[in-house]
């Protein structure tokens, strides 16, 4: 009954739908074409659509806040603001800029009933899932689906990790968490 969604062509929400269509052509759907500016408001719209699901487990919903988080950021500086007009003109990071950082994490956090500092931990774990994605393609899915237990802690250093420096870490995280406690 709900239309596939999609932006500039691309399915960005109804996949199984999608996938139950082409194995059953007669069954009727339709498209709606959602009016995004940009990508990041793609991404923050997803975030808050997979937000909205019931059956996410802590991992994926600590990323998808890390995400909408990080996208929210994006989108203030793809329209242009005051801060980013600040760092061009060699203004730098202002209070105002932590102030609105902060305002920025705080909304997020009212609007998921999580505190603050949960989306500001989330951020690490969204940018270290990243990370660790990057060097060893599918941990990311493994990540997401709890198979691999991670920390935080864990994945926000490999997010601060040179990218050349990542992938040992990242390695690391396959043993099991309570012998990599031991090995450390």
């Amino acid at each position: 009954t709900d239309p596939i969604k999609t932006w500039n062509g691309i399915i960005i929400d109804g996949h199984h739908r999608y996938k139950i269509i082409q194995k059953y052509p007669e069954i009727p759907f339709t498209t709606y074409e959602m009016p995004f500016e940009n990508e990041y408001e793609v991404i923050a719209w997803i975030c808050d659509n997979q937000l909205g699901r019931r059956n996410l487990v802590e991992a994926q919903k600590r990323y998808l806040i890390g995400k909408r988080y990080r996208v929210e950021r994006k989108i203030a500086k793809f329209h242009g603001n005051q801060h980013t007009l600040a760092d061009k003109s060699g203004g730098g990071r202002s209070d105002h800029h932590h102030h609105k950082e902060k305002k920025t994490r705080e909304r997020i956090a009212d609007i998921n009933g999580v505190s603050d500092a949960y989306v500001k931990r989330a951020v690490g774990f969204a940018d270290g899932v990243d990370a660790a994605e990057e060097v060893y393609p599918g941990i990311k899915k493994q990540i997401l689906s709890e198979e691999i237990e991670v920390t935080i802690p864990e994945l926000t250093e490999i997010a601060k990790m040179k990218p050349e420096e990542r992938k040992e870490a990242v390695e690391l995280l396959l043993v099991p968490k309570d012998k990599r406690d031991k090995s450390k």
